[in-house]
């Protein structure tokens, strides 16, 4: 029985396996090359890395015994009620005239979705004779009807009740 193969196919078979032997052995070394220069150069960090993995593991509740546990305990909620106003919108203020610059405006002085304008005091007169309880009703809760829509806390929910309050009694000595 003879080969099967002849010599010039055996010899384009030997050059061939060579080629794919070298191309594996040229792709090793680029990965190679490419590890080396990532470890000279790596991405960037999250800043906030830390702080997010801390968040993640913190305890949910905590247990303080003893005047330590008091002491700590009433630091903790100084420092949550310092996060919790710094959460509020417009660093807390109760000034209705900076609250309704910064939000209300845009809606009270152009008419937007039927919103009563400020310098139009006959519509608003129908609105005063409601009262304030019903207005501050109205502006915290939000409100959808044939007078038009307002959306809750005008559409800012990091108001707090006192915040809407103050804003709509400002807003009544302007119409009045």
């Amino acid at each position: 029985m003879s080969n099967p193969v002849n010599k010039t196919d055996l010899q384009f078979l030997k050059h061939f396996s060579m080629i794919i032997g070298f191309l594996v052995l040229v792709t090793a070394a680029l990965m190679a090359v490419a590890a080396y220069l990532y470890t000279l150069h790596p991405p960037p960090q999250n800043p906030l890395h830390a702080q997010q993995v801390e968040s993640r593991i913190t305890p949910i509740g905590d247990a303080y015994a003893g005047d330590t546990g008091r002491a700590a305990k009433l630091a903790a909620e100084q420092a949550a009620q310092k996060a919790a106003a710094a959460q509020v919108a417009y660093g807390g203020t109760t000034d209705g005239k900076t609250i309704f610059g910064n939000l209300c405006h845009s809606c009270h002085e152009t008419g937007v979705a039927g919103a009563p304008m400020l310098t139009d005091k006959a519509n608003w007169a129908p609105r005063v004779a409601q009262g304030l309880d019903t207005l501050v009703s109205h502006a915290i809760n939000g409100y959808n009807g044939k007078a038009g829509a307002m959306p809750a806390r005008g559409g800012n929910p990091s108001l707090n009740d006192a915040q809407v309050k103050a804003t709509v009694e400002w807003m009544l000595t302007q119409v009045k």
